[in-house]
């Protein structure tokens, strides 16, 4: 069929297909002798993709990638790249929503009785201008990517103590004598070097424990990695979908875990809908997130869990400001450059910070300390 025709079927201009074409996203025939292109069913098929990835958003770029990866029949590699987008939408979706209600707020504001404080619409602003730039600033400094081949091996080295830990991971952290801080057992006693993974299959499986997920219950994991806290609960009967900003690390939790559902994405904009998950789980992965960041992270979790849904985070975290401080302090004092990088460039929590937003928001925490950092922290709706 010629141009006109394959426009008409597809409802699109013909100035689109010569823009495709031009772009080399199509490659029509030309008859021979008058050398006018025909279009085959392979050509409309191709344009009725690309007219589709056009309708979500997707760039140029993004749609010959994902035409290369369609001609190799790779659906995995396509899907990511459908994801990918996703993710964008719901980024741009909830960035919306933002400023709808920082709108509505100004808008009230206006409708108190008596004069205007502008000072208060300029605060508002500030504040909006401030997430904002928090939700799109994150990017990944550690390079996960390149971890996946080797970050079963090396947590489980870090948590039986048999290797040397990771400089890119944490310095040689002094221990600080600890106690329990929260539920459990008592405190073990301090060793005498920091692994980021210390502790971390017990942590995990207390994370399983607390949340002890009913059959069929959906549950999500943040920075799931290779999936090693999602399955343990779906050892347990749970639903469980993974997201994380590694295509490698996703790419080995599938091969682990064939029945969890995994996706691009992150703390900030996670890509699901409002109250789709019953209960929240992430491990050794909300310091990577900044102190904005983290504040717009938990807003996230709350908002794609049911309102009975329940939240576990397991993490370094500083109990209070007086143990950063003292941590710090002993730091320097020791001339650790190696732990004091460690901690400028993670942002540990403070667990009581955490713990008083979530209780303001409606739920009731405890905790559990294994270490002189490593904490759980579970949160339970009170309503």
């Amino acid at each position: 069929m010629n141009i006109k025709e394959a426009a008409g079927r597809l409802g699109i201009s013909p100035r689109a297909i010569r823009f495709y074409e031009e772009k080399g996203l199509i490659l029509p025939s030309k008859q021979a002798g008058n050398g006018y292109r025909s279009y085959t069913e392979n050509d409309i098929w191709r344009l009725q993709t690309i007219a589709a990835l056009r309708e979500i958003g997707m760039s140029l770029q993004d749609i010959t990638h994902a035409l290369g990866e369609i001609d190799q029949g790779n659906q995995q590699r396509l899907e990511e790249y459908l994801e990918l987008q996703q993710a964008v939408m719901y980024a741009q979706w909830i960035e919306l929503k933002r400023m709808l209600d920082t709108t509505q707020r100004m808008i009230d504001l206006n409708r108190q009785d008596g004069p205007l404080d502008v000072s208060h619409l300029h605060e508002l602003a500030d504040s909006s201008r401030r997430l904002r730039e928090a939700r799109q600033n994150w990017h990944d400094r550690w390079n996960y990517d390149t971890q996946a081949a080797i970050h079963d091996e090396r947590v489980q080295a870090a948590d039986g103590m048999t290797a040397g830990h990771d400089p890119e991971e944490a310095g040689s952290m002094p221990y600080n004598e600890s106690t329990n801080a929260g539920e459990g057992p008592a405190t073990k006693e301090a060793p005498s070097s920091f692994y980021l993974y210390h502790n971390y299959d017990e942590a995990l499986e207390q994370t399983a424990h607390w949340i002890s997920p009913a059959p069929r219950e959906q549950g999500l994991d943040i920075g799931t990695g290779t999936g090693n806290l999602a399955g343990k609960l779906l050892e347990r009967g749970a639903t469980m979908t993974g997201i994380d900003q590694s295509r490698e690390m996703l790419r080995t939790c599938r091969t682990k875990y064939p029945k969890m559902h995994v996706k691009l994405g992150n703390f900030l904009a996670l890509p699901f809908a409002d109250q789709t998950f019953d209960f929240l789980v992430s491990s050794f992965a909300f310091h990577h997130l900044s102190p904005d960041q983290q504040q717009l992270a938990l807003q996230e979790m709350q908002r794609v869990l049911t309102v009975r849904g329940r939240i576990c985070l397991t993490d370094l975290m500083f109990v209070d400001a007086a143990h950063q401080e003292e941590y710090i302090r002993q730091a320097e004092t020791a001339g650790d450059t190696l732990q004091l990088r460690a901690i400028r460039e993670r942002h540990f929590p403070l667990l009581d910070e955490l713990c008083g937003w979530l209780e303001d928001h409606g739920y009731v925490t405890k905790h559990m300390r294994y270490n002189s950092l490593l904490h759980t922290l579970l949160a339970v709706p009170l309503r």
